[in-house]
């Protein structure tokens, strides 16, 4: 129970249950009304958001290829900014719940298939109209048309019909999922007017901003909306500003200067330095990203798994968490689960660096030459460092790398899933299923390494049905294995999210999903004076 109770607590602290939950939920508990009344007194002195201020981010991620189709957020920024203006039907808690947004339950049928989720009554949209059923139909059948592109079409392939009941809607699905309330979290799911089908970049959601400034690649603003449904938990500065700084080191200076409040993205090796300036807080969260070197498995030589497989086992894991992580992390084994996961498969052997190994493996390829190596500051926090810190690892497996630096604006729409070896990072998501469907399945939009296993896809769709957890985790193990093995994903750290906040900022939730509160900082946080 004092475990419940604490979880309890820290959701109502940090605004995320109204006074009237907590008291329920504590009352559920056994806890005395005098204890849980004493809480939510002191909880009001000490937490109470101030509102007001303009509230500004200086964040890495934003590209002047960025776009408000929330189909195609790519990075930092969009989200972020999504975040802002757009409402979800749920949202993921910090300690791994759904938080109801639009949707205000949701059930299913006992095999899992039929799912109905109730709309919210009296959300409006920007443009003064209400959130129906029908938007919300919309918006995921436009998500999981192929033609939308979007990155959730992987998530959301296995819809066979949507309608709506009155204030419900129902999904039913081909195959049985017993993770759609997650999947549902997806922040490429901003509910839009009939499902930004008539505008997509229109930028018009039910969040609590509107927007006022749009530059991509600059900056984003944007004003409070007087009518959001929930103005008392979130969105308390009165305008938020996004500055777009892909530049490590002018991100610290403008944090140092107060020319913002928070920044993301601080590279380990100035986290000491940055913890002696008075007012600054380190942010650092253990979660659930990792960084990788993705290979396409599609395109030569990479189209070889002896070559992928060398590449794999010439990664110095250990001295890549040492050197680029400064240990603000933990070792990664080449897929993209780690032990933050339930029904994490614990027993995977760890892959170790052996040059030894790996040479065998790249003359077993027949391979010859330099292998290119794309990357750039904006992959990750030490990226370029890393690609060098590999370049030597291969070297002793007598595998050349050669390293490209690319520029920061744009690597995420001319480097990522267009060029066949190249780094970046992908975020945590809540399930297993979310993340194996975003980027693993075969016909995912996101599938940046071109990976394509008929047996792989059918464990996946499999493990969705079974109800049986200790079975579920014996598929999740068995394609944990595929993608280690015959994946292109080269992940050799899990990452903590680093980020950093200045004097006089109040209300940051770390939350292991990803970095700035899972991109919620800027609608949860507050100015204390």
């Amino acid at each position: 129970m004092s475990q419940e109770f604490d979880r309890l607590s820290r959701r109502f602290a940090s605004g995320r249950l109204s006074r009237r939950e907590f008291l329920g939920g504590a009352a559920a508990l056994g806890v005395s009304a005098t204890l849980a009344n004493s809480l939510v007194a002191a909880s009001a002195n000490a937490q109470a958001p101030r509102k007001g201020g303009i509230l500004r981010a200086g964040l890495q991620g934003g590209a002047a290829t960025d776009s408000l189709d929330p189909a195609s957020f790519p990075g930092t920024v969009p989200i972020a900014f999504g975040k802002c203006w757009g409402e979800l039907l749920m949202e993921m808690t910090p300690d791994g719940g759904i938080e109801y947004r639009i949707a205000e339950e949701i059930g299913s049928s006992k095999d899992a298939k039929t799912w109905t989720m109730k709309i919210r009554n009296g959300i409006q949209f920007h443009n003064g109209k209400e959130v129906t059923p029908q938007d919300v139909i919309a918006t995921l059948d436009r998500h999981s048309n192929k033609k939308s592109k979007s990155g959730a079409l992987g998530l959301l392939q296995g819809i066979e019909s949507l309608k709506a009941d009155g204030r419900d809607v129902v999904i039913t699905l081909k195959e049985p999922n017993l993770d759609l309330p997650y999947l549902m979290t997806d922040f490429h799911l901003i509910i839009q007017p009939n499902g930004g089908n008539d505008d997509p970049e229109a930028g018009i959601g039910a969040g609590p901003y509107k927007i006022t400034v749009n530059e991509p690649g600059v900056r984003h603003g944007s004003e409070k909306f007087k009518d959001y449904w929930q103005g008392d938990k979130l969105g308390h500065a009165d305008q938020i500003e996004i500055i777009v700084i892909n530049d490590a080191t002018a991100r610290i200076a403008a944090l140092q200067g107060n020319q913002v409040h928070m920044i993301d993205r601080v590279e380990p090796k100035v986290v000491d330095l940055l913890k002696r300036n008075p007012g600054v807080t380190i942010q650092n969260t253990s979660g659930r990203g990792y960084y990788y070197f993705n290979m396409f498995c599609d395109t030569a030589p990479f189209d070889n798994n002896d070559l992928r497989m060398a590449l794999k086992l010439a990664m110095d894991r250990e001295e890549m968490l040492d050197k680029i992580l400064r240990g603000y992390g933990s070792v990664g084994n080449d897929f993209p689960i780690n032990a933050s996961y339930q029904l994490f498969p614990e027993d995977i052997e760890q892959r170790a660096f052996d040059p030894d190994k790996a040479k065998f493996h790249y003359q077993k390829s027949g391979h010859g030459g330099p292998i290119l190596l794309r990357t750039s500051d904006a992959a990750f926090p030490g990226a370029v460092d890393a690609a060098q810190l590999f370049q030597q690892s291969c070297a002793k497996a007598g595998i050349t790398i050669e390293v490209k630096r690319e520029p920061s604006d744009g690597y995420w729409s001319e480097v990522w899933r267009k060029q066949p070896f190249s780094t970046g990072a992908w975020n945590g998501r809540s399930t297993h299923d979310q993340i194996y469907s975003t980027a693993y399945l075969s016909t995912a939009a996101w599938n940046d390494t071109h990976f394509s296993n008929e047996r792989f896809d059918k464990l996946l769709i499999e493990a969705r049905a079974e109800f049986d957890q200790d079975k579920r985790k014996n598929l999740y193990r068995d394609m944990a294995i595929i993608v280690r093995d015959e994946g292109g994903t080269i992940a050799p750290v899990f990452n903590q999210y680093i980020d950093a906040t200045g004097p006089g900022l109040m209300g940051f939730v770390k939350n292991p999903m990803r970095g700035l509160s899972n991109a919620s900082a800027l609608v949860q946080c507050w100015l204390e004076g």
